[in-house]
C-alpha cells in the first residue's frame, strides 16, 4: 500500500522555518550560557594550565550536548504538535 505525499501549504512551510529558527536561537543561548558559566573560573586566572584546558574542554562538550539536545527537543515537539492535527 503506497500513499502519496501531501504538499505542504505556505503557512506550514513558514511555521517550520520559524520553528527551526527558534530552536537554533534558544539552543545557542543555552549553550553559550552553559559554556560561560562552566568556563567562568578560567577567567579568574587562578587555575593551572592543565586545569584550565580541562575546564574549557568540559565547557565546550557540555555546550555542544546542550545545543543538540535543545534543538532536537524543540523540533520533536513541533513535529508531534503538527502530526496530531
Amino acid at each position: 500500500m503506497t500513499t502519496t505525499p501531501t504538499r505542504r501549504t505556505q503557512a506550514e512551510r513558514d511555521a517550520m522555518t520559524v520553528e527551526i529558527g527558534f530552536a537554533l536561537f534558544t539552543a545557542t543561548l543555552l549553550a553559550g550560557g552553559a559554556f560561560a558559566l562552566i568556563a567562568l573560573p578560567v577567567l579568574a586566572g587562578t587555575m593551572s594550565d592543565t586545569a584550565s584546558r580541562a575546564l574549557l574542554v568540559a565547557a565546550g562538550s557540555t555546550a555542544a550536548v546542550l545545543f543538540v539536545a535543545r534543538t532536537a527537543q524543540v523540533l520533536w515537539q513541533f513535529g508531534r504538535r503538527g502530526s496530531s492535527d
